[in-house]
């Protein structure tokens, strides 16, 4: 992806890394009819696109990150495309105490980021 900076590439590719990720760890359970064994196939097939894209991102992203910075980031993005999954995909109402939590979540990534507090 040199066609994007550094800094933009990572969060591009974690972005479609968590969808296929997402998909796969979830995805199956609108089909709880189906066999364990084949859904845990279908699981593994999806993982396999997703590393596809999260092993360049990390592999990328140091260039513009620290490995702290880029495991927040993924965690960041982890939550925001669950969020949209779970209401979207499987009907899922999100709470007050979802905000809550992806709020101090999200403080946690600002302190990451923000880096060292000097005292």
């Amino acid at each position: 992806m040199s066609w994007l900076p550094p800094s933009i590439a990572p969060i591009v590719l974690l972005l479609c890394s968590n969808v296929f990720m997402t998909f796969a760890w979830y995805g199956h359970l609108k089909f709880t009819d189906r066999p364990l064994w084949l859904v845990i196939l279908a699981s593994w097939s999806i993982a396999f696109i997703e590393y596809c894209f999260a092993v360049p991102a990390n592999r990328w992203g140091v260039q513009a990150y620290n490995p702290a910075e880029l495991k927040t980031m993924q965690e960041v993005i982890t939550l925001v495309v669950f969020a949209a999954f779970a209401v979207f995909y499987l009907g899922e109402r999100l709470t007050v105490n979802h905000a809550v939590g992806f709020a101090f979540i999200a403080l946690g990534a600002f302190f990451v980021f923000k880096g060292p507090i000097h005292l």
